[in-house]
């Protein structure tokens, strides 16, 4: 399912127009975002939870040669489900 089938199943779910639905879902994707960038935690009870993890710095191989990489340190996005997305799931 992408973006625009979601907008459609939502907006048929609750009577919305598809139209609001999708500015609603930039606007839900843009502060969610937001949020992590400040290194927050985004909590939605039930679904799951929206975190940043570090990854350390590492060493790969390239592919091509073989020789070691460095591949540096990041911060990267997570997601934990939650117990309700979990049982939903099963």
């Amino acid at each position: 399912m992408n973006k625009t089938e979601l907008a459609i199943a939502i907006a048929e779910r609750s009577g919305v127009p598809r139209t609001m639905v999708s500015k609603v879902l930039d606007a839900a994707t843009a502060t969610i975002k937001g949020t992590l960038r400040k290194e927050e935690n985004v909590t939605l009870t039930g679904f799951g939870t929206f975190h940043v993890s570090e990854r350390a710095e590492r060493v790969g191989r390239n592919p091509l040669t073989g020789k070691p990489i460095r591949i540096a340190a990041a911060k990267v996005p997570k997601f934990r489900a939650g117990k309700g997305l979990k049982e939903a799931v099963q």
